[in-house]
């Protein structure tokens, strides 16, 4: 039973507790500073000669034609399709690392959905990214959406666009469709 007010000396953990807001005060740096909030949403698509299965499994490859990481030569990038599971880069051998995003939804051949701010890691923005993969005459559309809120500095909107056509338009569907290095299994 604790007793208040306490006979004798404080506990430790309860000293502390007691002290944080002065020792929080003491070392803040000023003023909150506002920061620029908002939302974007965009769309971009490319097509692939594979079957809508064969698309999403080249798509999660990415170790092969995701040409941006955080280390130079990661031990892991790869993305684990699976709800909680996530798009990984592993820096080496200990384990140190980033989670680039988190697979919220996941149907084999179908969607594909990750939250997390991948390249904005330590912003205040939350980026959600939907890959669908429609079956068409001659192969699969890759469609995605992506939908971001949050911290918002000028020009994000446009340069998470361009990233992701990069990434999708120049080097997914020229690696998938075989023109970008050896391409993917068959499927």
């Amino acid at each position: 039973m604790i007793r208040f007010p306490p006979r004798g000396p404080l506990p430790v953990g309860l000293a502390a507790l007691l002290l944080a807001p002065a020792l929080l005060h003491a070392q803040g740096t000023g003023q909150p500073e506002l920061r620029a909030y908002g939302a974007f949403t965009f769309k971009d698509s490319v097509q692939v000669p594979l079957s809508p299965t064969g698309a999403f499994d080249a798509f999660l490859q990415v170790d092969e034609w995701w040409d941006h990481r955080f280390s130079q030569n990661p031990a892991r990038f790869y993305i684990e399709a699976k709800p909680g599971g996530g798009f990984f880069e592993v820096f080496d051998e200990s384990g140190d690392g980033v989670k680039h995003a988190e697979v919220i939804f996941v149907e084999r051949g179908k969607t594909l959905r990750m939250r997390g701010p991948l390249g904005l890691s330590g912003f205040a923005l939350d980026m959600v990214y939907t890959l669908e993969f429609q079956a068409f005459d001659s192969g699969t559309w890759v469609v995605l959406e992506v939908r971001g809120a949050g911290e918002l500095q000028e020009g994000w909107p446009e340069t998470v666009q361009g990233v992701w056509h990069h990434f999708l338009v120049e080097r997914f569907g020229p690696w998938a469709g075989g023109t970008l290095g050896s391409g993917p299994p068959e499927g």
